[in-house]
């Protein structure tokens, strides 16, 4: 079916491969990862946990006036006259993301314990955690994380975790399968650094860019609270479009073997993030600009 990125429409699947039934298995679940760039698990969490903590977002939202009112908390519906309608700033926030609620769901035993046998070792997640509250119209273009945080072990997953059921019609995370090997991207944009290059981050504002030039192909699903995702640094995706009325809440977060070196701009009591790209007086180098030096 077609359904909608930031800019344009293309076909997107909904088939992507559930690997839950392989969680007592880490040497499957690496092969598949080398194989599918990404593990889709139903029900890592606790269905209850996750929304215990959604409940606890959605009340700091409301006090934000970003939830229409006289609406149900628990459906997210979002304010139309909140002033910023395709808000993301809920990125990095510490009076959401070190609720003990939140840090329940994403450094949790669940999450803590697949990453220390998925990675045959303690695992270490980033103190920063981008949780996102995505309203009506807001999707992300498409990119690769290896660019944003690449400066530690190249060992690094993110998870995507959602806090509530996500449909399609609310812009779901979505991947173009196949092209964590697309070996010229990986070799050029996959060894970028956006605040060392100042670069603008994504590589594409087209799906069918994409597939044309390099192939693959675009995929989601939908989600229930208590499903993760977890995927390669150099797998491209993005989220859809959001269409719905309701924001949609989700996180990114790392994960990694402790006893490998961890990008300095994500740890710590205070992590410092991004301290060149997009910043004040920041000269970005135009996407085609780039594209066009790396030959891709």
């Amino acid at each position: 079916m077609k359904l909608p990125f930031l800019h344009h429409e293309t076909d997107v699947s909904t088939d992507l491969r559930e690997s839950h039934d392989m969680l007592d298995n880490p040497k499957a679940l690496r092969e598949r990862m080398t194989a599918d760039g990404y593990l889709l698990l139903r029900g890592l969490h606790e269905r209850e946990t996750v929304l215990t903590a959604r409940r606890q977002l959605l009340e700091k939202l409301s006090a934000k006036g970003m939830l229409a009112p006289n609406t149900p908390l628990m459906a997210g519906i979002f304010n139309p006259d909140y002033p910023e309608p395709t808000s993301t700033g809920s990125m990095g926030n510490k009076a959401l993301t070190r609720m003990p609620a939140f840090k329940a769901v994403v450094e949790g035993a669940p999450v803590m314990d697949f990453f220390r046998r998925f990675l045959g070792g303690d695992a270490l997640t980033f103190d920063f955690k981008w949780l996102r509250t995505a309203g009506p119209g807001s999707a992300s273009p498409i990119h690769c994380d290896i660019v944003f945080m690449g400066r530690g072990t190249q060992n690094l997953y993110s998870c995507w975790t959602p806090f509530g059921d996500v449909s399609l019609d609310m812009g779901p995370i979505v991947f173009c399968l196949g092209s964590h090997r697309f070996d010229n991207v990986r070799k050029t944009y996959g060894k970028a650094d956006v605040d060392a290059d100042l670069i603008e981050g994504h590589f594409s504002d087209n799906p069918s860019d994409i597939v044309e030039r390099f192939g693959g192909r675009w995929a989601t699903t939908t989600f229930e609270a208590g499903d993760v995702v977890i995927f390669s640094m150099f797998l491209m995706h993005a989220s859809l479009r959001n269409t719905s009325n309701n924001i949609r809440i989700t996180a990114d977060t790392r994960y990694q073997l402790a006893e490998e070196p961890a990008d300095e701009r994500w740890i710590g009591e205070n992590p410092k993030g991004h301290y060149a790209w997009k910043q004040q007086h920041a000269e970005i180098e135009p996407l085609a600009v780039s594209r066009q030096k790396w030959g891709v």
